[in-house]
């Protein structure tokens, strides 16, 4: 049996057995995949730390009959202190939640794998706009798997477009002044222009951006109707971050 080796981010984990877990892996070369690790529950084991939740590291696995089996592995960036605050500790949990549902088992996609290490190395951080942080995110995680969002043409006829007051959950993309509105999300020509940023930017350079509230609470509303929209599930971590957000508006 021959060892792969690869760089994953630990997305979630189950116990399994008495001494052993369940883990699911995101990883460069594989893809998501979920991989027995055998006495890892035991803290001495060496693999009770490299398959903590949000874990970024290198591990070493072979493929079983039925699934892969993690073998060792090194951490880069372990990412525990996530689990000190509730609110980056939810966040967290959403950005894995969201790969999780929107991809399929072993498939690759490097460039998502290498938004979702940016995105927790900026979230560990806390040196950017974390609202900001998740609209990009989403963008980036709808775009990699096939529901990107069209901003520069309308999304029916094609036509360039430089502005829209629409954006189209059936078609997604912007709509321009001819072409029928059903199934469409309003949104102002402020919001539209942010938008179109977002979708470009790469992600280490949002610490540059300043957004008002209003327009990122306007962005928010769209793109988790674009999540809930199109993939298997909504995720249940979004329901706790609008909890948290509507908790805090009522402070």
């Amino acid at each position: 049996m021959s060892v792969i080796k690869c760089k994953a981010v630990v997305l979630k984990v189950y116990d399994y057995r008495e001494n052993d877990k369940i883990v699911w892996l995101y990883s460069d070369k594989l893809g998501k995949i979920s991989a027995v690790a055998k006495g890892a529950k035991k803290s001495k084991s060496k693999l009770f730390s490299i398959t903590l939740p949000f874990c970024f590291g290198e591990y070493s696995l072979f493929k079983g009959n039925s699934m892969y089996v993690l073998t060792e592995g090194k951490i880069i960036e372990s990412f525990q202190g996530f689990l000190k605050d509730l609110d980056i500790l939810t966040y967290a949990s959403y950005m894995c939640e969201l790969i999780d549902i929107s991809t399929l088992d072993e498939e690759s996609n490097l460039y998502l794998f290498k938004t979702l290490v940016s995105a927790f190395y900026l979230l560990n951080t806390q040196a950017v706009d974390i609202d900001t942080l998740l609209r990009v995110y989403e963008l980036n995680v709808l775009k990699s798997t096939g529901y990107g969002i069209n901003i520069d043409n309308c999304c029916i006829c094609r036509k360039k477009i430089d502005h829209s007051e629409y954006i189209s959950l059936q078609y997604h993309g912007g709509i321009c002044h001819e072409c029928p509105k059903d199934m469409s999300f309003k949104i102002s020509k402020a919001a539209y222009k942010v938008l179109r940023v977002l979708n470009n930017i790469s992600i280490e350079n949002i610490y540059r951006l300043t957004i008002p509230k209003d327009i990122k609470k306007e962005l928010e509303k769209l793109l988790n109707i674009f999540i809930t929209n199109n993939y298997s599930r909504a995720p249940k971590s979004l329901q706790i971050l609008n909890f948290i957000k509507e908790s805090e508006e009522n402070e």
